[in-house]
């Protein structure tokens, strides 16, 4: 399992074709991945770019925990999530978060997880550039369907 937080764009297609190459082969029945982009609005404001802060060392060790609980949780053999910092316009990738499985229930199990401990809970902070200045976001967007297959709760 791995964790790279980095400060330029990214491809997402090419970061999971680059970490799959050093797995094992035909061990793996599924992939599921998930990208999350930059969009240009945000609780009814428009949104020209955004600056993501971390700290560097904690965010890497949290996000790495909950990768390993979710793995605890589905019988996941893999995974690997690329997080975005700094300046981020509009539909460039933030998140990439891939997960290795046998079946591909535990891939999108964990896949899921993962993606809900970075949107609610890991260390990061966001600072959105709106026609009416800069302002910090103080809630992330809930997902409904949470509830079903639970919260991390490494670090909550």
């Amino acid at each position: 399992m791995k964790v790279d937080i980095q400060d330029v764009p990214f491809d997402p297609c090419a970061a999971t074709r680059d970490y799959e190459s050093a797995l094992p082969k035909g061990k793996h029945g599924g992939i599921v991945t998930f990208v999350g982009t930059m969009r240009d609005f945000n609780d009814g404001h428009d949104v020209s770019s955004m600056f993501l802060d971390h700290y560097p060392g904690m965010t890497e060790r949290h996000i790495l925990g909950v990768m390993e609980e979710a793995a605890r949780l589905s019988n996941i053999m893999d995974a690997y999530v690329v997080h975005r910092v700094g300046d981020i316009k509009p539909s460039e990738p933030i998140v990439l978060v891939a997960v290795w499985a046998a079946h591909r229930a535990d891939a999108f199990d964990a896949c899921r997880y993962i993606i809900n401990y970075l949107k609610e809970r890991a260390p990061f902070w966001k600072r959105e550039t709106t026609p009416q200045g800069k302002r910090w976001v103080e809630h992330n967007t809930a997902d409904p369907a949470v509830e079903a297959i639970g919260r991390p709760t490494r670090f909550a």
